[in-house]
């Protein structure tokens, strides 16, 4: 979109003027001047908004970003690593209809996903029966061994997925990646949604917007189901690799939510295969860990033999089900670029039914027709890398 401004005109109607609409689907108009059902309330703010009062609106976001610390971190960068979350002024409405795909295809899909892991962890029946090759499995940098054969509470590897979501041409939603390690984000969500309540409140309630405060409180009794058989009060930490991390806001807001201790590798020890935190009052049992750290940091004996992050014997007493990780060790497994591709023939393998969520169209350089075809159509392709040893997606 574009949109120009007349300077001697201060309404929201002029900034509007010049609106164009290019070959992608644009969010609030279906044609020039012409906007979405569910945007009209929006649109007809915006009109009656001038230049002056979205700038202020907008500082007034940034600032109330800035007065609460909500930030993260960019390495690398010489001009300073602290950043303000990156804010958009103008919210993404989806409908109910959409929000209800949405649902359903996610759910479908992480629980192929779930199923998945929990099958090439033990059975690896999928492999057998020729669906997913075993050598991209195998090969692949997040597979863990180690895994091999152990029994994770109620079957869940996957606890918290963060699943990256764009719209295609045609206007519909489509999967972009699937984040299962240790996904990151969702307190930008929280906390932008409470900025714009307190920026645009009455929008809130024309556009009948559903809450999300309850997230929190839903995540830490999640938390609470993975716990040893027995544990009926069971305590549950945050595990971050400390301050210096990017996403070192969203872990301490995170456990401000659930009323959680934060905790680092050096709070951590292990006696007899059960995990205690070091308190005031001594060392207190943990019965899951809420992991904001890569696998490879968590146990020096099993993984990472260097790291400080983790701490010694933590996935022997994951390993005998004293403690629950979420989410579950090797889950990256699944969310591997080359998996990314086999994931609707997981899901009509595990659930015989077809996607509900379509994929952004992926083709493995491993297969020569594949590389062919794509190959005389660089230009129309992304080019990632799959974590195995060598591996090419595009």
């Amino acid at each position: 979109m574009i949109i120009e401004t007349d300077p001697s005109d201060r309404s929201g109607a002029k900034a509007l003027h010049r609106y164009e609409l290019d070959g992608a689907y644009d969010e609030m108009f279906s044609a020039v001047d012409h906007p979405r059902k569910q945007y009209r309330p929006l649109h007809n703010l915006l009109l009656n908004l001038g230049p002056d009062e979205l700038l202020r609106s907008k500082h007034e976001a940034d600032q109330s970003f800035f007065n609460q610390g909500i930030t993260f971190t960019v390495y690398g960068n010489d001009k300073g690593t602290e950043r303000i979350f990156p804010h958009d002024l103008l919210p993404r409405i989806i409908t109910a209809a959409e929000c209800e795909k949405i649902e359903r295809g996610l759910t479908q899909r992480i629980t192929a996903l779930n199923l998945f892991l929990k099958d090439v962890y033990h059975d690896g029946k999928i492999i057998e029966d020729g669906v997913v090759p075993g050598s991209i499995v195998y090969t692949c940098k997040h597979y863990r061994r180690e895994m091999r054969g152990v029994k994770v509470p109620r079957d869940v590897y996957i606890t918290v997925v963060g699943t990256d979501l764009i719209r295609n041409p045609e206007g519909n939603f489509v999967v972009l990646e699937d984040n299962l390690r240790v996904p990151s984000g969702v307190s930008y969500m929280l906390t932008s949604r409470r900025v714009m309540k307190q920026i645009f409140p009455g929008l809130f309630q024309k556009c009948h917007v559903r809450p999300i405060e309850q997230y929190s409180q839903a995540l830490l009794s999640t938390l609470r189901s993975l716990a040893p058989e027995g544990r009926s009060e069971p305590t549950v930490v945050l595990l971050t690799p400390g301050s210096y991390n990017s996403a070192y806001f969203e872990h301490t807001y995170l456990a401000r939510q659930m009323g959680i201790e934060l905790v680092e590798g050096r709070d951590l020890v292990v006696h007899d295969n059960v995990v205690y935190m070091r308190t005031t009052f001594g060392l207190q049992r943990v019965d899951v860990i809420y992991r904001r750290i890569d696998d490879d940091y968590l146990d020096p004996l099993v993984f990472e033999n260097g790291s400080s992050l983790g701490a010694v014997g933590l996935f022997n007493a994951y390993r005998t089900g004293n403690v629950a990780f979420a989410n579950a060790l090797g889950t990256g497994v699944a969310d591997d670029k080359a998996i990314y591709a086999f994931v609707p023939k997981i899901i009509r393998y595990y659930l015989d039914q077809d996607p509900i969520l379509e994929g952004v169209e992926t083709l493995l350089m491993s297969d020569p027709g594949q590389r062919d075809h794509v190959c005389q159509r660089l230009d129309e392709y992304v080019e990632k890398r799959w974590a195995s040893q060598a591996g090419t997606a595009c």
